[in-house]
């Protein structure tokens, strides 16, 4: 009943494909191209790639071993490595379960965006008061997130192969079309401004491609690996137990090793991506100054944009947020699904049982955190000097907190107790060859560590 419960990928490619999907995320798309155009283009791109095939290699690749090694779900599978450090499994398991509301409650929001321009209404959705008017709401914050929540849970619903490896065999082909199509475009516009001068989608991506070291000191360059650092797990799924969860479903006879580097290459490629949509197009009507972090670049600035664009900025906004739907639905059913396993490895529930139970914690949360913004509302000081109100906890409490922790001790548990060759064993156990070995042992046991160790004091505000 269990192996019939949990199911399988049916070959490499679904399990790529999901796993990519997860990776390619709203962090990806929002966050991603803010950091590049704060952190020096260039260099910033320089940096995430090496840390990407270093340190994010280490980590995507231990947890994954992890879940086909023990095939079971992140809150059990660390228990089944060592029983003391079951502990690892509740904070993974507790990282996704805090996501999912308020994940849910931005892909509502995407599905605003995405009915609004395929209406005609983008000229609307770019007015000053758009974004807060909506969020600010409190009904149609709800209706949208309740929309994005039950898609998510009815492929979760129909199982590993039958809902998640079909729905990304079918999503992620389309989302890498409208991905390549809209950074291609955002490469070719213009736009003259009132003072006459032309500025061109080109000039904005040298802005995104050449190094920039100007202001760069010391302690600038240390921030901007921090950065970096950061931006890996959300761009790579680790740490919040969708790759443990994952790796489980993957069949023994698969080729790991391969598979990993594929997932690299999809994740990189699309974050790079990311920047080429948005980056050149904020750079044309805006100046470098218009980028801005969070969700603010995403529903504020790109709707001005396209309304810039005239007629042809409706249809550009529609493939847009199609895109950035598609992205954020093949996110959320993993992390629905990381709860999902959790449930049924630990519980012994049914499929069916645990989709409900955990839809039914996520909508009532998610409530909260869409009435967060109107009847709920308040605000709070974060250690790491933001405010924030209820959405922003729980993304600081599970991003800022419980991820580093984890990624820390699994790389503790893996490097030191268990020893590399554990996770070594299980991705050469077909006779692969592993050629990166000695760059994992030398990331999990020395270099994460302390790279995550500095990570987290600067969240909590110690550094």
């Amino acid at each position: 009943m269990e192996n019939k419960e949990r199911g399988s990928f049916k070959g490499s490619l679904g399990f790529v494909l999901a796993a990519a999907g997860s990776a390619v995320g709203l962090g990806n798309i929002w966050r991603f191209p803010y950091l590049a155009a704060r952190d020096g283009g260039g260099l910033f791109l320089v940096i995430y790639l090496i840390l990407a095939l270093t340190f994010g290699f280490a980590l995507l690749t231990a947890e994954v071993a992890i879940g086909r090694k023990t095939k079971q779900s992140p809150l059990t599978a660390y228990g089944r490595l060592k029983k003391k450090w079951k502990w690892i499994g509740i904070f993974s398991c507790l990282v996704p379960f805090m996501i999912m509301p308020y994940y849910c409650a931005i892909g509502g929001w995407v599905i605003k965006y995405f009915v609004a321009f395929l209406t005609g209404q983008g000229k609307a959705a770019a007015t000053d008061d758009y974004f807060t008017g909506f969020i600010t709401g409190t009904t149609q914050p709800i209706v949208y997130m309740i929309i994005f929540l039950l898609a998510c849970a009815v492929i979760i619903f129909m199982g590993v192969s039958g809902g998640i490896e079909r729905s990304a065999r079918i999503i992620m082909p389309i989302l890498l079309v409208l991905v390549v199509g809209i950074a291609i475009f955002s490469m070719t516009i213009h736009h003259t401004g009132e003072d006459g001068v032309t500025v061109s989608g080109l000039e904005g991506m040298k802005v995104y491609l050449i190094p920039s070291l100007e202001g760069v000191g010391v302690r600038e360059f240390f921030y901007i690996v921090m950065d970096a650092l950061g931006q890996l797990f959300f761009s790579l799924s680790i740490a919040m137990g969708i790759m443990i969860a994952y790796g489980s479903y993957v069949p023994d006879d698969a080729n790991l090793v391969k598979s990993i580097n594929h997932i690299e290459f999809f994740d990189t490629a699309v974050a790079f991506l990311a920047g080429v949509m948005i980056i050149p197009a904020v750079f044309v009507f805006m100046g470098k100054d218009g980028m801005s972090a969070g969700p603010s670049l995403m529903f504020i600035s790109l709707p001005k944009i396209f309304a810039e664009m005239g007629v042809v900025g409706d249809v550009v906004g529609t493939l847009f947020f199609a895109m950035v739907l598609f992205a954020a639905v093949t996110s959320g059913m993993s992390v629905l699904e990381a709860v999902v396993s959790s449930l049924i490895d630990e519980f012994g529930m049914t499929r069916k049982n645990a989709v409900i139970a955990e839809t039914v914690a996520a909508l009532v949360i998610g409530v909260a955190v869409c009435l967060g913004y109107n009847k709920l509302y308040f605000e709070v000081k974060l250690p790491n000097g933001s405010t924030g109100q209820i959405l922003d906890i729980l993304d600081y409490i599970s991003n800022y907190i419980l991820m580093p922790v984890i990624a820390f001790a699994t790389c503790i548990l893996i490097g030191w107790v268990l020893k590399p060759d554990s996770v070594i064993e299980e991705c050469t156990k077909n006779g692969e060859h592993f050629r990166r070995k000695g760059l994992f042992i030398v990331m999990v046991k020395f270099v994460a560590p302390v790279l995550i160790g500095i990570l987290f004091l600067m969240s909590i505000g110690v550094i």
